[in-house]
């Protein structure tokens, strides 16, 4: 495991492009998940200083609070409930340029102005989804997506 965390300058893709090595080298040999989700947040947090940046865990029919770095969050949502509900329930990555304009948004935060959610799968089941929130209106866009998405594939990977 990696003990420090190196802060790229660059495109946002060179940033991604140094975080997703880093990724690796901290989960290295540690199994336990948990851990692994906490250590991503942080490498996460620390490159991009998004507001909040966290991850909900599926148990049973709602999504629980797991690591993650930034202000107080939600502790439960519902299936049915917000970007991250949506996430889980269509099993798909979920971008909110405003968040003010998505039906049902949660307002954990007041400072929350967009929102990136992707869903994760451990043995092809949605197991949880990270959840990003920036201070900045439309904030996130289709660099996010993809480096996201290779993010968790790394983070969970069997």
């Amino acid at each position: 495991m990696a003990e420090t965390i190196y802060i790229a300058e660059g495109t946002k893709e060179e940033q991604y492009l140094s975080v997703l090595p880093q990724l690796e080298a901290l989960i290295r040999g540690e199994t336990d998940r948990i851990a692994n989700m906490a250590n991503a947040c942080a490498l996460l947090k620390a490159q991009f200083n998004w507001l909040w940046v966290g991850f909900y865990i599926v148990r049973g029919s709602e999504l629980v609070l797991g690591p993650f770095q930034g202000p107080i969050a939600c502790t439960r949502i519902k299936c049915s409930q917000g970007v991250c509900g949506a996430a889980w329930r269509n099993d798909t990555t979920i971008v909110v340029k405003d968040v003010e304009t998505f039906p049902g948004h949660i307002a954990c935060s007041s400072l929350s102005k967009s929102e990136i959610v992707i869903p994760f799968h451990i043995d092809d089941v949605v197991c949880g989804v990270l959840d990003v929130d920036s201070s900045e209106l439309a904030h996130f866009d289709e660099t996010d997506v993809m480096y996201l998405e290779k993010f968790v594939k790394i983070l969970f990977a069997s």
